[in-house]
């Protein structure tokens, strides 16, 4: 039996009390049925608006004019590709962006900057009220209202999933019962989220980490590594403090170069992971994730940074990715903590830049080659490395180093 949904925080939208709402519209299940679920329950016109992040499969085009037939009074698609990549992958990039394994916040970050960007579309349609398909279980109710509310405290917020407290399968009946066209079925219960960042899904067997997700049935945008080419292929990125500015030598924007990236590391399978991960409300989740860009540009600014930066400074920055990448994903980008994270970041790539050369095969990524002008010492056999190098310290510097566990091991307890 379902709990009874009472609205307790004061931000939560009441029926007779809004004028005009703005749906967060990405044309999938939860978005469509609600599009037509507030006008049937609340009486009030419905504006969409859908972000352009570099979508790897969606068609915007197409979700419009769905918005549109459902009874939107308009259907905003906003470009903000750029956006999405310098002001929040940027950002990713020189914090390693990561949580709990290999998955690289792509839909953490697009919803800081969705949220932000709705209030702003809100007040320009007249909007009282911004509306998403998110659940009560998930993280995304979290990162909406948080970043709308931060900047709008007075906007109100509407998620009829949770309100409704509806699980997929009846969202699948209220769909087919109103004539909607949704992409999800009984048979095919998948959902996603898309963006030139990473792909993310969930949804029927994936949710179950006992079961094995069927990847062939959800994973239709690039090559899986069994179906790779058998000839390795080699990209180089070039890095200027701390952020990739061509690939294979030519210049192009940071969205550019990741929208191109993902095509070319995608054809060899690169950037799929599977995480079994903390979700911020207290519950364990599965999710499996597309990132071929993401990945490959991660492992390369892992690598260039390494090299640049002191054993000392790598070690705290490691720490510092680790309570960004927490801070990012639990829906805290505009926390204080964040933007003091986000300097130190800036601090440290400074210095990072040079080139990274990658071999992408059958799913896997090897960086084989790092260049910088601002690289440390490194150890070599023929003692050119172009620094003195003096070896009669070592001797004595061992003596030092090893002192405590030579005296430890005498003690006889």
């Amino acid at each position: 039996m379902k709990n009874k949904y009472i609205k307790v925080a004061s931000y939560e939208a009441k029926k007779g009390k809004i004028k005009k709402v703005l749906l967060l519209y990405s044309g999938g299940l939860d978005s469509s049925v609600m599009l037509v679920w507030i006008q049937k329950n609340y009486g009030v016109p419905v504006s969409t608006l859908t972000m352009d992040i570099g979508q790897q499969h969606d068609n915007l085009k197409a979700i419009q004019e769905k918005a549109l037939k459902l009874g939107a009074t308009e259907a905003i698609i906003a470009d903000t590709q750029d956006i999405f990549a310098n002001d929040y992958i940027a950002k990713g990039i020189k914090a390693n962006a990561c949580y709990q394994g290999d998955y690289h916040l792509s839909t953490p970050m697009n919803r800081a900057m969705l949220g932000k960007l709705a209030v702003k579309y809100a007040k320009e349609v007249g909007a009282d009220c911004i509306a998403h398909g998110c659940t009560g279980k998930g993280n995304d109710q979290l990162r909406i209202d948080g970043s709308v509310l931060t900047h709008d405290p007075e906007m109100k917020i509407l998620a009829p999933v949770r309100e409704c407290a509806m699980d997929r399968n009846e969202e699948i009946q209220y769909a087919k019962k109103h004539s909607i066209p949704v992409p999800t079925t009984v048979d095919s219960p998948y959902s996603d989220d898309d963006s030139m960042w990473g792909i993310t899904w969930e949804g029927g067997e994936i949710e179950n980490p006992a079961l094995v997700p069927i990847e062939e049935n959800f994973m239709k945008t690039y090559t899986f590594p069994k179906d790779a080419p058998d000839t390795p292929e080699y990209v180089e990125i070039k890095f200027k403090q701390g952020l990739p500015t061509a690939l294979n030598k030519e210049k192009l924007s940071l969205a550019q170069l990741i929208v191109k990236l993902n095509k070319i590391a995608g054809k060899h399978g690169v950037g799929t992971t599977y995480l079994l991960e903390d979700r911020i409300i207290g519950l364990k989740g599965r999710g499996v994730y597309e990132q071929p860009a993401a990945h490959t540009i991660i492992e390369a600014h892992k690598m260039l940074e390494k090299y640049v930066c002191t054993k000392v400074l790598n070690e705290l920055k490691q720490k510092m990715d680790v309570d960004w990448g927490y801070l990012c994903y639990g829906g805290m980008w505009y926390d204080p903590s964040m933007k003091a994270i986000n300097a130190f970041n800036d601090e440290v790539n400074k210095k990072v830049s040079g080139v990274v050369k990658i071999k992408l095969y059958k799913g896997n990524l090897t960086i084989v080659s790092v260049k910088s002008p601002n690289a440390l010492a490194f150890s070599s056999f023929n003692n050119k490395e172009g620094y003195d190098y003096n070896v009669n310290c070592s001797a004595g510097f061992i003596e030092v180093y090893t002192l405590q566990t030579k005296i430890a091991n005498q003690i006889d307890v």
